[in-house]
């Protein structure tokens, strides 16, 4: 094999390079054969460029693209568009096109490299279409050996910006006559606009990753500016490029050899915004962006010494950047597939297989049939009343048959005008089809209509002839006579076990939680809510258990996956918690929470890369959601606009049961005045916060080292308070009014404090903090105070209160909090002043029913009945419980308004028959009332004597 070199001028005959040999057996040839094919292996020569590609790890390869053609600004370029082949030497029109690629281009806010975020969509738009602007749309195509796949792993894992240089080089012609001479000086002389973009390789080695496409900007080139960020010594253009320019001069084609892997397309889309083709700069185009880098979404600061660059200073004035594209055909690091995280799953928690159905048997179904009946004939006889109860006592008995034959034709009338026939007909037909299944034992179709018939007419005997018996049975002494059972729901009963945990009273708690259970065993978020009630004692082995179970009845189920991740990390069972989090966001890839609990475990696991690649994620993942939410809102309004540059979207979705940066942003504190407004406080310290964050200068030598370095000092405290000092605050944490945009870290912590995972918040808070989009905020110190609440730290709970009060003074939760705060620590006086305060706020809390019963308590205490009669009334309107009565029956007693108090106790007697406050005040009562029952009181008497408490004198 060999290579014909190119004819250089004043040369007679072709330079030739020997390649490599193949030795070929022609036998065949001899033995007859007059043609043959064979596959023989290729050997290089000493020194033949095939030789390297076997030493290719050891030494790299630059990729150029030249030849960049000027667009004048005025339209877009369209897309999809075909890729050429960075070949020069082409004349065939339509050749240099690389046949089934295109370039497809894609929103700005998915792409990984910088100026991605909707403030910079407006500048994007700008330069892309307004301005004058550079086109290369080329490809280049490699290949890498197993080997060299991976020295490119260690490569971007030892430095992850890779520089890409920009140049503008003149084409010259070499004069005529003697050959031209060319020196190092001439090739720098020839160099001018020297910059380099900074490329974010890091993505390549998260997993299932296989392309990164974005806009980067340029920056003048520097040497110390570039080695400090790349570790790259030497310029591709100055320092080994000299064959490059030789050949842009004389116009000869450079394919340099590339780097080597596992297929990988280099696909450049470069679109540099500059000046003007002399490279100065244009009016208009001298507003410095803000820049980010892909890996940490920080803003880089601008390099301060200019003398060394003066020309490549201009990009960054300028604003310059340049859009490429790196493919790879296969991942560098595989991602676990669905399927295989599912099956993992399903090994750890088996699917609960679903209860076997029982069958009722006739006589069931029978009895079903009297009770639906009953029930009708009921609410028959109740629409009587109302519409013909005054006429019948008016008449009583002597009403004739005309009267009642009327009444009956407008009763029918009134049934079926207003649908209540249908619906006693629908009511009653489930209970007709269990008496034909189970007492006729039909369950398939009729072969003949006169089988059907017959069987109709059968049916309808033996129905008519029940409904008899069960009318027979209803007379109307029993009707006038029925107590109604009351029934709590589940709702309800939640809320009980809510009140328990607030007083403390974990064994009540369970108690209610335990019967939701065995009401709705098959109920998942039943099992969710008793585990975080075992998170709250800090019983973390029925907790898992909980999550477990909820998870084996919905194995595709977001927040169980999320929990059992969770507890897995709480008992260090590491490898099990990987696949919870993997499982949830591969089943919900735009899942904040998923994404960031998931970088969160890999922080506890010190693999830097894959905490960064999910906490961009999520990041990507929640301004995609505010972005939607602003759109919506648009749309709602009549108008769709898009955000302009430094705008704010200030929506935030949050599910019902479901969901850093560098040494840099160590050094930014943020402090936010303190503002009138409440809806415009949130917004103000959100945008001055953004503003100094991204005006720090742009510096893209700064280290982008990931945020766990205060986490790393700040261990997770795996001991917390025991069970009786953890459940003095209310949960879901207060906060909620507020509008300030969350991060991913606080809607994180959200969903932890929700379901009492204290343990895992304190980490959170670490990130909140130093998050460029969060910081101090006022929902940061909230959940701060709840944290040293639950461990009755009562002074520092009180120091983040006060902090959060000047953050957001008209912020109702910071004073339902303050005023928990006093309330727990004895300070009634400061308690009912904050709690107050609270309930007249135009916008409610996020929790207001334990600040009514607080509230209403220390009215009691202070004697002010009236104002504790009014405050719990509100409290039986919004959230009736056992307690909200009692607190009513208590002050409407000490108004001396028996009658109410009596109805008010009698109902907290009914959701719950077991508290014996209840009983006391209703014996109270009964005494007030004068009771007559000289036996009674005789036996209340020996009582009292028996058990050796109570006032034996009445």
């Amino acid at each position: 094999m060999t290579e014909v070199l190119p004819k250089e001028k004043k040369q007679k005959d072709e330079k030739t390079l020997i390649l490599g040999q193949a030795v070929v057996d022609l036998l065949p040839l001899l033995e007859g054969e007059s043609s043959f094919e064979t596959m023989a292996p290729l050997h290089p020569v000493p020194g033949s460029p095939l030789e390297p590609l076997r030493l290719s790890v050891k030494k790299d390869y630059s990729i150029l693209f030249k030849n960049g053609t000027l667009k004048l600004g005025g339209e877009r370029e369209p897309v999809p568009r075909p890729k050429k082949w960075p070949i020069a030497n082409i004349l065939a029109p339509g050749a240099n096109n690389i046949p089934d690629a295109f370039i497809i281009g894609g929103p700005y806010e998915e792409e990984d490299g910088e100026l991605n975020r909707p403030e910079d969509r407006e500048f994007r738009n700008q330069a892309e279409c307004i301005k004058k602007r550079i086109i290369w749309d080329l490809e280049s195509r490699c290949y890498l050996d197993p080997p060299a796949v991976v020295s490119f792993q260690k490569r971007i894992a030892d430095c992850r910006f890779w520089p890409v240089e920009i140049t503008r080089v003149p084409l010259t012609i070499a004069p005529k006559g003697k050959a031209a001479k060319f020196d190092k000086a001439d090739d720098e002389s020839q160099l001018s606009f020297h910059g380099v973009a900074y490329v974010n390789m890091v993505p390549l080695l998260y997993p299932g990753v296989k392309r990164i496409r974005g806009a980067f900007h340029v920056y003048p080139y520097l040497d110390s500016t570039v080695y400090e960020k790349t570790k790259c010594s030497f310029s591709l253009f100055r320092d080994t490029g000299h064959n490059l320019v030789q050949n842009n001069k004389i116009g000869g084609i450079n394919s340099p050899l590339s780097k080597p892997a596992v297929s990988k397309n280099v696909k450049e889309d470069k679109t540099v915004k500059e000046k003007d083709i002399e490279g100065k700069p244009r009016p208009g185009d001298m507003q410095p962006p803000s820049i980010k880098s892909q890996s940490s979404d920080t803003p880089l600061e601008v390099e301060p010494p200019l003398s060394h660059n003066p020309e490549g200073q201009q990009y960054v004035e300028a604003g310059t950047y340049i859009v490429l594209e790196i493919q790879l055909d296969k991942a560098l690091v595989p991602k676990r597939m669905p399927e295989e995280l599912a099956r993992r799953v399903k090994e750890m928690i088996p699917p609960r297989p679903p209860l076997t159905r029982r069958t009722g048997g006739a006589q069931k179904a029978v009895s079903d049939y009297h009770m639906q009946v009953k029930n009708i004939s009921r609410a028959i006889l109740d629409e009587y009343h109302r519409m013909f109860g005054k006429q019948v006592a008016k008449l009583g008995s002597d009403m004739d048959s005309e009267t009642l034959e009327e009444q009956k034709c407008q009763l029918n009338y009134e049934l079926n005008c207003s649908g209540k026939y249908f619906a006693f007909k629908e009511q009653l037909k489930h209970a007709v089809v269990r008496i034909v299944r189970e007492k006729y034992l039909k369950t398939t179709s009729f072969e003949s209509q006169e089988e059907l018939q017959t069987f109709i007419s059968e049916l309808y005997v033996f129905l008519v002839d029940q409904m008899h018996v069960a009318l027979n049975q209803t007379m109307p002494d029993d009707i006038q006579g029925t107590v109604p059972t009351i029934y709590t729901s589940s709702e309800q009963l939640r809320l009980f076990a809510f009140e328990a945990e607030v007083n403390e009273n974990f064994e009540m708690a369970a108690v209610y939680y335990e019967e939701r259970l065995v009401r709705e065993p098959q109920n998942l978020e039943h099992w969710l809510d008793y585990g975080a009630f075992c998170l709250l004692t800090e019983d973390n082995i029925k907790a898992q258990e909980c999550f477990q179970k909820a998870l084996s009845l919905n194995q595709n189920h977001i927040q169980s996956l999320l929990l059992c991740g969770v507890l897995a990390v709480l008992m260090e069972n590491y490898e099990q918690a990987e696949i919870f989090f993997e499982d949830a966001t591969c089943l919900e890839p735009t899942n904040v929470v998923a994404w960031t609990l998931l970088g969160l475990y890999y922080e506890i696991q010190n693999n830097d890369i894959r905490m960064e690649m999910a906490f961009h994620e999520a990041f990507k993942q929640l301004q995609a959601r505010m972005l939607q939410a602003q759109i919506m809102k648009q749309r709602s309004i009549g108008t769709v606009e898009y955000i302009e540059e430094g705008g704010k979207v200030e929506e935030s979705s949050l599910g019902p049961w479901g969901i850093t940066n560098g040494s840099s942003a160590t050094a930014i504190k943020v402090e936010a005045p303190a503002d009138d407004f409440l809806e415009e406080s949130s917004k103000l310290q959100s945008d001055s916060r953004e503003h100094i964050i991204s005006t720090q200068s742009q510096d893209p030598t700064i280290s982008q080292k990931p945020s766990n370095i205060l986490l790393k000092e700040m261990p997770v405290k795996k001991e917390t308070s025991k069970c009786q000092d953890s459940s003095t605050v209310l949960y879901p944490s207060p906060y909620g009014v507020s509008q300030t945009p969350a991060t991913i870290f606080m809607e994180t912590i959200r969903f932890l404090m929700k379901v009492n995972a204290v343990q895992y918040v304190q980490r959170v808070l670490a990130h909140e903090l130093l998050c460029p989009q969060g910081g101090p905020s006022c929902e940061y110190y909230l959940v701060l105070a709840q944290t040293h609440l639950l461990k009755k730290d009562f002074a520092k709970a009180e120091e983040c209160l006060q902090q959060a009060a000047q953050m957001d003074y008209l912020n109702p939760n910071v004073w339902g909090v303050k005023g928990h705060l006093y309330f727990l620590s004895g300070n009634h006086a400061e308690a009912k002043a904050c709690y107050e305060r609270t309930i007249s706020f135009v916008v409610d809390a996020s929790e207001m029913h334990f600040i009514f019963l607080r509230l209403g308590q220390i009215y009691l205490e202070e004697k002010e009945y009236e104002k504790a009669k009014k405050t719990y009334l509100q409290a039986c309107k919004r959230s009736p419980s056992c307690l909200t009565w009692l607190g009513l029956g208590i002050a409407c007693y000490r108004l001396e308004e028996f009658t109410e108090a009596e109805d008010a106790l009698s109902e907290a007697n009914a959701l719950n028959n077991y508290n014996a406050e209840v009983w006391a005040y209703l014996a109270l009562v009964s005494l007030k009332l004068k009771l007559k029952d000289e036996t009674l009181l005789a036996e209340i008497h020996m009582v009292q004597e028996t058990v050796g408490f109570g006032n034996p004198s009445f």
